[in-house]
């Protein structure tokens, strides 16, 4: 090992010990500069954070971090320089007991031994005994060989039921097997934005290439997803087909008025529904294709703590914290916290034809540079960009991701005002599902109140988070087709109706009529995003239908509705009063 090994090796040890918001707290509290430019945890990288941490500190430090800021109960390290288990953080290698006990088995099992370490190491992640024993030859049994490993510190339990259990090796330990297998060596490796970023401002290595890292980053989040459905399938399916023919967007308003009341629940319920139209599907009608799909862009929008983060964030990602599980897709959102508006359109060329959503937030901050309107407008359209800077030319290309966005606007009596000075930002806005947040004092109680019940545990959380979840991954992978499903399911579109055609006719002809003057300040694209929203709603009803469509539901259509008129209205300054309006046709 190099003396650069072990500010890697500390990098991995931290971001495995510590969750994001402590790695923020640590950060703070050692004034690195690096956390000085960021207002909250969830817009630092992890790996950067970890990385700068671990450059920063020495040994006696380290150990002074792990006895003020409690890790994780669960880590387990055994690095060339750093162990920790049972709590306890030793600044000594671990690799002397590992070597010792791979020496034991391979004594005891030979090429037996050899060939389940093998299987380990080339799968690198979680395997049971049937992956392991598709690798052996027949008539093996690795049990005994996988006790012995593990009983001897060489590879861990990464979960254990009743009936069943997964094993790994751990990540710092990889270098030292792989050569006492004879195999190829591969050094730890930190996330190359991270290394890549460090070394070059010490003119090291070439500058850095973000798209090259990006497919690493969308690799991980695809293996996510692949491991989640996995779990899934083997453990889950049944229960999760169960509770989908019972699941629409009306029981999930209500679990969510549960949780949040019947202001804040919206903005959740909007966000979760976005989830489902990530699958894109087509949306058809009686006679054909209408050249429309499910997805569609977010933005949540006003006033400072009206919970816009905690509805297109920490529900969507998890925030372990504060007692929130997630609730979106696994390895389909990216967060784009502390990117700026460059680097994505840089990075945007890794998502050709792929489909994940962004989570921007203060998206405000992505207008102080000049010229993003235009790139993000075609972004936000799925059109082609190509964008011009002074040493180089990015793309074209054509970007089929989708946004969840929040920024902040100076709000009045009736309307509001962006702070962003671009006054092309309201082509940004027009192409997005839009709500604003006014802090009244309902909004304000129901956001203290539920505060308050997740703080106490007065709410549980868990049960239903975890259901949702299912039955969205479920969904998805059914309707983009992915390879553990396609086979065992069948993908439908969405179908419109004559009466959902009806509803939208109406609700124009109420609003326009209610408009008092012959000016209209927002465009039809409304219409386009009730009907994107009505549909990806509908595909809640999934398990629900025995037909090889979905109908567009009549409960997703109600909502629709009140959403078309209650941002027809903002967009109006208020001109008309929206609940007025909603009288008329719900």
């Amino acid at each position: 090992m190099t003396v650069d090994d072990r500010v890697v090796e500390r990098r991995l040890l931290l971001k495995r010990a510590f969750p994001r918001t402590k790695l923020f707290s640590i950060g703070k509290q050692l004034n690195i500069p690096y956390f000085q430019r960021f207002t909250t945890a969830w817009d630092i990288e992890e790996d950067d954070a970890a990385l700068e941490i671990a450059s920063a500190i020495n040994d006696t430090q380290l150990k002074e971090v792990f006895e003020t800021y409690s890790p994780r109960e669960w880590v387990v390290f055994r690095g060339g320089y750093y162990t920790f288990e049972d709590d306890v953080l030793l600044l000594e290698s671990s690799w002397k007991k590992i070597q010792k006990g791979l020496h034991q088995t391979r004594r005891k099992y030979g090429k037996n031994c050899t060939a389940v370490l093998k299987v380990l190491v080339e799968t690198g992640k979680s395997s049971n005994l049937r992956e392991i024993k598709r690798g052996l030859k027949p008539g093996v049994d690795p049990l005994r060989i996988l006790e012995m490993l593990e009983q001897l510190k060489v590879i861990v339990t990464s979960y254990k039921g009743d009936k069943y259990q997964e094993w790994k090796m751990l990540e710092e330990t990889l270098p030292l097997i792989r050569s006492a297998l004879g195999m190829a060596p591969t050094p730890l490796i930190m996330k190359p934005s991270a290394v890549s970023l460090k070394l070059a401002a010490r003119g090291k290595v070439r500058e850095l290439d973000y798209v090259e890292a990006e497919h690493k980053i969308i690799q991980k989040m695809d293996r996510e997803l692949d491991e989640y459905l996995n779990e899934l399938l083997r453990h889950r399916l049944d229960a999760t087909i169960k509770f989908g023919k019972q699941f629409s967007s009306a029981s999930l308003a209500g679990y969510l008025q549960e949780l949040f009341g019947k202001i804040l629940y919206f903005d959740s319920l909007l966000s979760i529904i976005q989830q489902y139209g990530l699958a894109d599907v087509k949306i058809v009608h009686q006679r054909g294709k209408t050249g429309k799909r499910t997805g569609w862009n977010l933005s949540l929008f006003g006033e400072p703590g009206t919970g816009k983060s905690f509805a297109t964030r920490d529900m969507m990602l998890g925030k372990p914290d504060a007692k929130v599980p997630p609730h979106g897709i696994p390895g389909r959102n990216r967060y784009a916290g502390g990117i700026t508006p460059a680097r994505f359109i840089r990075i945007g060329q890794a998502y050709v034809n792929r489909v994940f959503n962004f989570i921007v937030p203060e998206f405000n901050d992505w207008f102080r540079y000049k010229g993003m309107v235009e790139p993000l407008k075609l972004a936000m359209e799925r059109g082609e960009i190509k964008y011009e800077m002074h040493r180089e030319v990015i793309g074209p290309y054509r970007f089929n991701s989708f946004f969840s966005v929040n920024y902040n606007v100076t709000t009045f009596g009736r309307g509001y005002e962006v702070t962003v000075q671009d006054a092309n930002f309201n082509a940004i806005e027009d192409r997005m599902l839009c709500r604003l947040h006014r802090l009244t004092k309902q909004r304000y109680l129901e956001i203290a109140q539920s505060q308050m019940r997740l703080m106490f545990g007065k709410i549980d959380i868990e049960k239903g988070a975890q259901q949702i979840r299912d039955h969205l991954a479920l969904v998805y992978a059914i309707e983009t087709r992915h390879p553990l499903v396609k086979e065992r399911f069948q993908h439908k579109p969405v179908m419109l109706n004559p009466k959902a055609q009806k509803m939208i006719e109406k609700a124009r002809e109420v609003i326009l009529e209610h408009i008092p003057h012959e000016v209209v300040r927002f465009s039809a694209r409304l219409e386009d995003h009730a009907i994107r929203f009505a549909c990806a709603a509908s595909l809640l009803n999934y398990f629900r239908s025995n037909m090889d469509f979905i109908p567009v539901s009549e409960e997703a259509l109600r909502y629709a509705i009140q959403l078309f008129v209650e941002e027809a209205s903002v967009r109006s300054r208020e001109e008309f009063d929206s609940q007025e309006v909603l009288k008329k046709l719900l």
